[in-house]
C-alpha cells in the first residue's frame, strides 16, 4: 500500500511574523522555515504505518519554491522513502495546490493521502476538503487516530459533542490533528541517509494545471493591543464600568 503525505514549507512556529513592506505579505526574507507541524504530525503518521508493515511505501510532496527541498528532505529523514516537488515561484493558494494534489494523486494512485489539517501561515484549512473534492475521494478531517485494515481505514476524530468514528473505503483523504500522534526527532544518521533518497522535481506545467492565483491579499494588519484590566472594588462598580466602557448593560 502506497501512502501520499503532502507537506508545506512555512515560517517556523517560533518565529515571530513581521508584515512586508507593501502592508499585504508576511516577510519572510532571512527567517527560520520549517515544515507546518501538522504535515509533520501527517508524516509521523505515514512512517509508522510502514513501520508496522501496513504501508510499503511513503511519498511526500510539497509545492513552492526550491527551498523546499530541505523541507522534503527532512521528511525523507523521518522516513519516507521518496519525495516529489512542484516547484513554482507563484504565490499558491489552497485550490491551486489542491489541483497539482489531485494530478499526482492521478500519477501515483495512492491508497491513501495524509495531510495536516490547517498550515500555520494562512489557517486555510481547505486543501485537504478541496482535493477530497476534485479527486472524487472519501475524507476524513481532523484525525486524532488512524487505523487501517481490510482496505478501510478508521478515524476518530473530535467533534463538539466527543468523539466520531468514521469508516472510509480506500483509496481515501484523511487530514491530521495534533492528538494523532507526536513526531519523532531526526537523527544525524537518518539525516545523512536522506540526501541518499530521490526527490523529483517537476513543473505544474508538465500536470496541466493553472496556479495562478484567484484571491488577492488587500491588507495585512497586527492584531490590536489589549489594553490593562480594571481593578474594581464592588458589584456595583462593576456594573457601571459594564454599562459605561464596556456597553453591555
Amino acid at each position: 500500500m502506497k501512502v501520499m503525505v503532502a507537506i508545506k514549507r512555512v515560517l517556523d512556529y517560533n518565529v515571530a511574523p513581521r508584515i512586508g513592506r507593501d502592508g499585504s505579505s508576511i516577510d519572510i526574507s532571512n527567517a527560520k522555515m520549517s515544515m507546518n507541524p501538522f504535515d509533520e504530525i501527517a508524516v509521523e503518521e505515514a512512517v509508522r504505518l510502514k513501520e508496522a508493515g501496513v504501508a510499503t511505501e511513503v511519498v511526500v510532496v510539497s509545492c513552492g519554491v526550491a527551498q523546499a527541498q530541505e523541507t522534503l528532505r527532512n521528511a525523507l529523514a523521518m522516513g519516507a522513502d521518496r519525495a516529489l516537488l512542484v516547484e513554482t515561484s507563484a504565490q499558491l493558494q489552497p485550490l491551486a495546490v489542491a489541483k497539482l494534489l489531485k494530478a499526482l494523486v492521478d500519477k501515483e494512485q495512492p491508497s491513501l493521502v495524509l495531510l495536516g489539517k490547517q498550515a500555520i501561515d494562512d489557517d486555510s484549512n481547505q486543501t485537504g476538503q478541496m482535493l477530497a473534492a476534485l479527486a472524487g475521494l472519501p475524507q476524513a478531517t481532523f484525525a486524532s487516530k488512524v487505523a487501517i485494515a481490510d482496505g478501510k481505514v478508521t478515524v476518530e476524530r473530535e467533534v463538539d459533542g466527543g468523539a466520531q468514528t468514521l469508516a472510509l473505503t480506500l483509496p481515501a483523504v484523511v487530514t491530521t490533528d495534533l492528538r494523532l500522534n507526536e513526531p519523532r526527532y531526526v537523527t544525524l544518521p537518518n539525516i545523512m541517509k536522506a540526501k541518499k533518497k530521490p526527490l523529483e522535481t517537476i513543473e505544474p506545467d508538465s500536470l496541466g494545471v493553472d496556479v495562478s492565483p484567484r484571491l488577492k491579499t488587500l491588507k495585512i494588519v497586527e492584531p490590536r493591543k489589549r489594553t490593562a484590566g480594571l481593578m474594581v472594588p464592588d458589584v456595583k462598580a462593576l456594573l457601571e464600568g459594564l454599562k459605561t466602557q464596556a456597553k453591555v448593560l
